[in-house]
């Protein structure tokens, strides 16, 4: 089963360079590592299945600024988490399933990320910035939510949702291949959370099985962020050579440029590989793999329905302007494929459609199924880490955030275009604070988050300033 063998590794080549430029060349350690994902099943060193191939952005230093917009609680640590379980672990950090015990959110359960900073390589420390820089702007329901982060002089801590259902690839290594139905919800769960990512102006580019995981309704969420690429408009181009071959784009792979389309293609590969259990392009080797990939033509197996094989084409155009998404209409020529005839989007942008498939637990606790018994067995245990060096150290200033509640009280009863009762301000409120049209909610929140990320929003000045923006949309 083709998921289940190595992927092709790409071995980054350009961090040295970066690492002179951060003055953080201080790594000596050639530990294999994890990515730095959002991913509740880091167990990487352990399953080969899940080896990635990826080669970073050029990236320089990213600014982040501590940014704290719950109510009370500016800041937070890993004395208000009591560990409970062990959900994967790598050579630089573990996973734990933590329940909060102080707060607003007393009691609630989360996937807490350690990473130890000091057998962090360079390229990790630049992945986990991006992910916590990107995770800090979104919300959405199709994409992991970060909640907070925070660090101590050893560690950093991301603080995310605990997705119960594990990832799509376990469930895909045991099934072998899903059905259209099954097949179609996914996808157009992805689509609506590439849509969200494309609308402000981010580029995933590192779509694949292990990277969607499951609630424990059996909702899709996106994580794992390390190598997308943020403030893309339309027009933009970006030239890296970065992700796991078997999934990238021609025009990755030939390194002529891409932009949003690149995640369209990468789609279609999912969806191949959700319904055959086979990736399209696979050789014997990484330059065979590319090699397919840019020349090859695909065979469609005879029981795929003549919408699968149609949606399947249109995806594998290799002109990105010539591929569906990729195009003027963008993504709505993607929603108006016959492939997706019984998708009421408005409903499922509101959860409001029932999944194919709803994990079984015995209760909010229970990681038995879907999360890999060798870490579920051990006793949750944060040792002790040794601090990097300062030059190290500097790179994660403004690290902190706490993710937004401060509208809870005041807006509780406003519900989105959808009917989603929601702690955040309408779409109206958010255009008012906002420099751009958004199309919906979901958008205005992550465009309104990006945009006011460097301020502090637990001051007098500014709640009493959001509060009175909030009085006023209700009298217009």
């Amino acid at each position: 089963m083709a998921q289940l063998l190595q992927k092709s590794e790409v071995i980054p080549n350009d961090f040295q360079q970066i690492a002179f430029n951060l003055n953080l060349n201080d790594t000596n350690n050639d530990q294999s590592s994890l990515s730095s994902s959002s991913s509740l099943n880091s167990n990487d060193d352990q399953n080969s299945s899940k080896n990635r191939g990826e080669e970073e952005d050029e990236v320089t230093e990213i600014s982040l600024h501590d940014f704290c917009r719950h109510k009370g609680e500016e800041r937070s640590g890993p004395d208000q988490f009591e560990l409970l379980r062990v959900l994967g672990q790598g050579s630089f950090g573990k996973v734990f399933l933590v329940k909060k015990n102080c707060g607003m959110d007393n009691g609630q359960l989360y996937a807490m990320k350690v990473l130890k900073k000091a057998t962090l390589k360079v390229r990790d420390r630049l992945r986990t910035k991006m992910e916590r820089d990107i995770l800090a702007q979104i919300s959405h329901p199709f994409i992991v939510r970060l909640h907070y982060a925070f660090q101590t002089e050893g560690k950093l801590y991301l603080i995310l949702d605990f997705l119960q259902g594990g990832d799509l690839f376990s469930r895909l290594a045991k099934e072998v291949m899903f059905t259209e139905e099954d097949v179609t919800f996914y996808m157009a769960e992805l689509i609506l959370a590439l849509e969200h990512l494309h609308s402000i102006g981010i580029v995933y580019r590192d779509l694949k099985p292990e990277n969607i995981l499951l609630d424990s309704a059996g909702h899709i969420s996106l994580t794992d962020f390390g190598l997308s690429k943020e403030s893309l408009d339309d027009s933009q181009m970006t030239y890296s050579f970065c992700g796991t071959i078997e999934y990238m784009a021609p025009e990755v792979v030939n390194r002529r440029g891409h932009s949003v389309a690149a995640d369209w293609w990468s789609l279609g590969v999912l969806m191949f590989e959700m319904l055959t259990g086979n990736l399209p392009f696979q050789g014997k080797n990484r330059q065979d793999t590319m090699n397919l990939i840019l020349r090859a033509k695909l065979a469609m197996p005879a029981y795929l329905s003549p919408g699968a094989q149609s949606l399947l084409r249109a995806l594998f155009k290799r002109n990105p302007s010539n591929r569906l998404g990729g195009g003027p209409d963008g993504t709505n020529a993607l929603k108006g494929h016959k492939f997706f005839i019984g998708i009421d989007w408005k409903r499922l942008l509101a959860r409001k459609m029932q999944p194919p498939f709803r994990p079984h637990f015995s209760s909010s606790l229970d990681v038995t199924h879907y999360f890999d018994q060798e870490f579920t067995k051990k006793t949750p245990m944060d040792s002790p880490a040794i601090p990097p060096s300062a030059a190290a150290h500097e790179l994660f200033r403004g690290f902190s955030f706490v993710a937004p509640t401060i509208f809870e009280e005041d807006l509780i009863n406003f519900h989105d275009e959808n009917g989603i009762n929601s702690a955040f301000p309408s779409e109206l409120e958010l255009q008012l604070l906002s420099d751009r049209p958004v199309d919906n909610i979901y958008t205005a929140r992550s465009t309104f988050a990006k945009k006011h990320a460097p301020f502090n929003f637990c001051g007098d000045m500014d709640q009493l300033v959001l509060k009175a923006i909030v009085n006023i949309t209700k009298n217009i």
